[in-house]
């Protein structure tokens, strides 16, 4: 039965290549780690502007739906003042 371990060269170029994939993994890992962090943050900030524009769309259509009583208040007492005069 064949040995299933990799048979190292005289040199030790496997070694030296293995060494160099691990580093490379590593290298890998700690970017994605960093990757991950950004867009967790920016998941954060997308959320919260989201939640500031429904806000303020909200608002706003509260303000619109009382903007016409205002309107029509402030209309009604010009015409009031008038038909006083």
């Amino acid at each position: 039965m064949p040995s299933e371990k990799p048979v190292a060269s005289a040199n030790g170029t496997d070694e030296a290549d293995l060494a160099k994939a691990f580093q490379e993994l590593a290298r890998g890992e700690q970017t994605a780690s960093a990757l991950e962090h950004q867009l967790t943050s920016m998941e954060a900030r997308i959320e919260e502007l989201l939640a500031r524009a429904e806000r303020e769309q909200q608002e706003a259509a509260s303000g619109e739906r009382q903007e016409p009583s205002s309107r029509d208040d402030s209309h009604k007492a010009q015409t009031d003042t008038r038909e006083t005069k």
